[in-house]
């Protein structure tokens, strides 16, 4: 039985956490505000396609379809 991927935002939170930015570092980069990042992180709020796709891509990752 194939593996199934893990969804994209327990995987965009790991990625955030293990890369040591702080929020406001990390959004500055992606071009998005830190408290669109912080509801994010808190499970308070998911994120636009286009949102997640800016982070992934401030912190050097891609998405892509599976």
């Amino acid at each position: 039985m194939a593996k199934q991927p893990k969804p994209i935002d327990t995987t965009l939170r790991a990625a955030i956490t293990k890369s040591g930015l702080t929020h406001y570092a990390l959004a500055k980069a992606a071009g998005v505000t830190a408290g669109q990042l912080d509801r994010f992180m808190s499970g308070e709020r998911d994120l636009r396609l286009g949102t997640a796709a800016a982070i992934a891509a401030a912190l050097g990752l891609e998405l892509r379809q599976v």
